[in-house]
């Protein structure tokens, strides 16, 4: 009877034993079952678009946040080589890009090895409507107005979304927002914020039908300025008020772009105040950055 209880004693303690080290064991074997993440050797980042793109009003001639992306890039993974296409024509519109990625047998290849797409689009064909109808005093006609435009800038962005993915139908596409360059001149002016809003709209929504997509909206960031809060932009609206700046014209947009050496904006460029400046490119880099971090496997080889 003794001999029966020490044999049980005996198997009892090599069950714990075995348990225990099973226990010890299965984590490291979790770690070990995680998936390494092997950055890729070559990257290949392709910007298609207009001015922003280009990098107009950067004056430190950095490529504007092409160049900056580049560096983040690098930075990020040293071991990686980094190459850049930027296809941005300063003035384009949404339709002359397409032209363009239809025309240049280059353009299209670079395209397809690229691993990541990043586009600056729209900016072009909302100035177009705006320089037609700021004349109008009429806020119902330029309602209409931007209506029309806007279905119409849709149907051509559109068009070359599916141009884009014709190409390339992977790589992750990042597509900046537009932004107003002359609000802290006219913030109580509300036809070119509303057009700004719809436009962005726009192309948010018409992105998601081209995955993988993603929107980057610089659109507060660049508009504000240095007047993020609200009460910065309530005493702007109040002095825009003592200047009866409640209404505006083309000749008064004109006149705030022909202005160089100073700007209210210091993220906007003095030369033309209307591009990003070298500071401004950097908060549209960093706003990029984000997105792109937060949707990073095109950085890794499969």
């Amino acid at each position: 009877m003794k001999k029966k209880v020490w044999w049980g004693a005996v198997f009892l303690l090599l069950v714990g034993l075995a348990s225990l080290s099973i226990w010890r064991i299965m984590p490291e074997n979790k770690e070990r079952s995680q998936p390494v993440r092997v950055p890729k050797t070559t990257l290949r980042l392709v910007a298609i678009g207009d001015s922003l793109t280009y990098g107009v009003g950067d004056q430190a001639n950095d490529g504007g946040y092409v160049g900056q992306i580049k560096a983040r890039l690098q930075q990020h993974f040293p071991k990686t080589k980094v190459i850049t296409s930027n296809y941005g024509v300063s003035g384009d519109r949404s339709d002359q890009i397409l032209k363009r990625l239809q025309n240049q047998s280059q353009m299209q290849v670079d395209l397809r090895k690229a691993d990541v797409i990043v586009m600056t689009v729209g900016g072009n064909d909302l100035l177009q409507t705006l320089e037609k109808e700021l004349l109008t005093n009429s806020p119902k006609n330029l309602q209409q107005a931007l209506e029309r435009a806007g279905d119409t800038y849709q149907q051509k962005l559109t068009t070359l979304l599916q141009a884009v993915r014709q190409e390339n139908s992977h790589a992750p596409l990042f597509l900046f927002s537009i932004y107003d360059p002359v609000y802290v001149y006219f913030p109580e002016v509300h036809a070119i914020t509303d057009g700004v809003t719809k436009w962005n709209q726009i192309s948010e929504t018409t992105m998601q039908k081209f995955s993988p997509s993603y929107f980057v909206n610089i659109d507060h960031q660049l508009s504000y300025g240095q007047y993020q809060s609200v009460a910065s932009r309530e005493k702007l609206a109040q002095q825009a008020a003592k200047a009866n700046r409640a209404s505006i014209s083309q000749a008064e947009v004109l006149k705030v772009m022909s202005g160089q050496g100073k700007n209210l904006n210091r993220y906007i460029s003095t030369k033309d105040n209307f591009h990003p400046n070298h500071a401004g490119y950097g908060l549209m880099t960093t706003a990029l950055w984000r997105q792109m971090q937060a949707h990073d496997s095109f950085m890794y080889q499969k």
